[in-house]
């Protein structure tokens, strides 16, 4: 078994279906954006959660980002927000970041991925069609790529379950690393 450092179902559901036991211990970590260029903050949240999650299990966490031209797209305050964000994404190509963190005991295997993403040319009825749906919700750059928001893309470069939030090839290679193998 592993302990999830992330309260995400998503996160969860790609371990789970990689083939571990998943057990979720969100870790309570102050997110504030601190002016951090956005990889340097997503590989410090990660750390901070592997950190805080205090278990004898095999800890994984993760944080994503993103970003384009050192400016962060991060979680929409509302949906006003989201609709802005959405807005400076069209047409645009922007990166997604997960840095990710394995520790079991003192050992520690972390790293992170990075998948460029562009949008098609979203009008505004397409922006306010999507974040009506409430998929954009809590969600950093105001999108999901396995939902709705997949018709927002026009194309994906590198790993696309980095832009879902765990890149499973790298962190699967760490769980191995530190001996722990699916069930």
């Amino acid at each position: 078994m592993i302990a999830l450092a992330s309260a995400s179902p998503r996160r969860r559901s790609l371990l789970e279906m990689a083939g571990y036991t998943v057990s979720v211990h969100p870790a309570n970590v102050d997110e504030v954006h601190r002016g951090e260029e956005p990889v340097t903050w997503a590989k410090r949240l990660a750390a901070d959660k592997a950190r805080a999650t205090a278990t004898d299990l095999t800890v994984v966490a993760a944080d994503t980002v993103v970003h384009r031209d050192g400016v962060l797209f991060d979680k929409p305050r509302d949906r006003a927000h989201a609709c802005e964000l959405l807005r400076a994404l069209s047409g645009q190509t922007h990166t997604v970041t997960t840095a990710w963190v394995v520790r079991r005991g003192a050992v520690v295997h972390d790293g992170a991925v990075h998948t460029r993403v562009t949008f098609r040319a979203l009008s505004d009825a397409t922006i306010a069609r999507y974040v009506a749906t409430g998929e954009a919700d809590d969600k950093a750059g105001a999108y999901a790529v396995q939902g709705v928001g997949a018709a927002l893309i026009a194309r994906v470069e590198g790993s696309l379950l980095n832009v879902v939030g765990l890149p499973l090839d790298e962190v699967i290679a760490a769980l191995s690393a530190v001996g722990e193998t699916p069930r």
